[in-house]
């Protein structure tokens, strides 16, 4: 075998070996620490949009199998756990379909009572304060033509961020009184009006089906644009977005 050969043989085994320890590299990042998740729906508006790409944090409430590739059922409950806080933006697997990944924010904690009153939220028995913040305008299948007005709510612990009303007196605006089971948690939407969650068929949240928390949104596109029509990225770019907070 001459030199030049041995040399050939000698790059490409180097190559393998470093796209071998990028492979692992990138699993370990996305089982531990972080993963990619894109936004399909508006149900979180204003918060977040469709066409919003952000990362969640895998170890901010510990590990589940729901954190693991496949959903590995390798132990119960969850180890090295945190209890999430109110407010928090978190990505968790549907109850009644554990390959759906759903994204809502935590209103209610093990032991509370919800309700939504004439469109104001109500924990234990005490009236979240909303205040108007605003309007905001939908964009893509969900452009009406018309602004919607804007509620800031602020939760008993200080955590504040914005919510859509888009119709006073709908569905999910009077309900009846939720009273939230130890290692279960209450999510809602904050679009208010167009958004599954605990309210309707979605329930109470076991502890074990969280995967993480919403932590940044490292790209944003408009949503009926696909991120891979790179030549739309002039005007169709939501820079304003990237880098910034998924929480608020």
């Amino acid at each position: 075998m001459s030199d030049k050969t041995k040399k050939k043989e000698s790059a490409l085994g180097e190559n393998i070996k470093v796209i071998v320890q990028a492979l692992l590299l990138a699993l370990v990042i996305r089982t531990f620490l972080f993963q990619p998740f894109s936004i399909p729906s508006g149900s979180m508006m204003p918060t977040l949009l469709v066409g919003d790409y952000m990362f969640v944090s895998k170890f901010a409430y510990g590990y589940s199998t729901y954190s693991l590739p496949m959903s590995l059922d390798l132990f119960n409950g969850r180890i090295w756990s945190e209890k999430p806080e109110r407010g928090d933006v978190v990505v968790f697997r549907l109850p009644s379909d554990p390959s759906v990944d759903y994204v809502k924010r935590v209103i209610g904690l093990p032991g509370d009572s919800i309700q939504m009153k004439d469109g104001v939220l109500n924990i234990n028995g005490k009236p979240v304060p909303k205040e108007r913040d605003g309007t905001f305008h939908p964009t893509g299948r969900y452009d009406t033509g018309q602004e919607v007005p804007v509620f800031k709510e602020t939760l008993p612990n200080g955590k504040s961020y914005d919510t859509l009303d888009l119709t006073p007196n709908s569905p999910g605006d009077n309900t009846r009184v939720f009273h939230v089971p130890k290692g279960h948690y209450f999510m809602m939407g904050d679009n208010r009006d167009n958004s599954l969650d605990s309210r309707f068929d979605v329930g109470y949240v076991p502890f074990k089906n969280l995967v993480g928390r919403a932590n940044i949104i490292f790209f944003s596109i408009r949503g009926d644009v696909s991120p891979l029509e790179f030549w739309k990225w002039p005007t169709d770019l939501r820079l304003d977005r990237i880098f910034s907070s998924a929480q608020h």
